[in-house]
């Protein structure tokens, strides 16, 4: 992970909600349609852990993306995410919406985005992060950028480092070990 700004762990210990897009985050960005139309996406289960450990330590997660798919709405169900804002044209006017759902403060939020849709939501949020691949004009905009590529475990990476900031990282390793 690298952190751009020399106070970001006092950022990461704020943090109450993660705030994820899902085309280019979640998934690798791409689109897969079947031979009836139908559209899936493939997750990384790596996220999928990362998002339960931060979850069960008492931080929220939230869906906010352009798209809408059958395949997001079932993993969110399988995760536990419960807060998803699907075929949103405009991101950031969603986020007092998101923030009165939640119940958080905006300073509280991290938000995890990739493309030129994701700009306006990130100047709003407490922390924004860029995935490795991400636009240049997001990874210029982030306070951090992932080592890994949207799809590939980038999201893991974020939910990781909230809970290292936070003091749950031992606490959540004693489970497996």
């Amino acid at each position: 992970m690298n952190f751009k700004d020399p106070k970001i762990e006092n950022k990461l210990k704020q943090i109450k909600l993660l705030l994820l897009d899902v085309d280019g985050v979640l998934t690798d960005g791409s689109i897969i349609y079947d031979d009836n139309g139908i559209e899936t996406k493939a997750f990384n289960v790596r996220d999928g852990l990362g998002i339960r450990l931060l979850r069960e330590s008492g931080i929220e997660v939230c869906i906010v993306t352009g798209r809408s798919s059958g395949a997001l709405h079932h993993r969110c169900k399988n995760l536990g995410i419960v807060h998803i804002f699907d075929n949103v044209r405009n991101k950031a006017q969603v986020m007092d919406s998101i923030l009165e759902k939640t119940g958080v403060k905006a300073e509280e939020v991290a938000f995890v985005g990739d493309d030129l849709l994701d700009l306006q939501l990130m100047r709003k949020v407490g922390l924004s992060v860029a995935v490795a691949d991400a636009h240049d004009m997001i990874i210029k905009n982030a306070y951090m950028v992932t080592s890994k590529k949207g799809g590939t475990g980038a999201v893991r990476e974020v939910c990781e480092a909230i809970l290292k900031a936070q003091g749950l990282w031992e606490r959540n390793l004693k489970r497996f070990c």
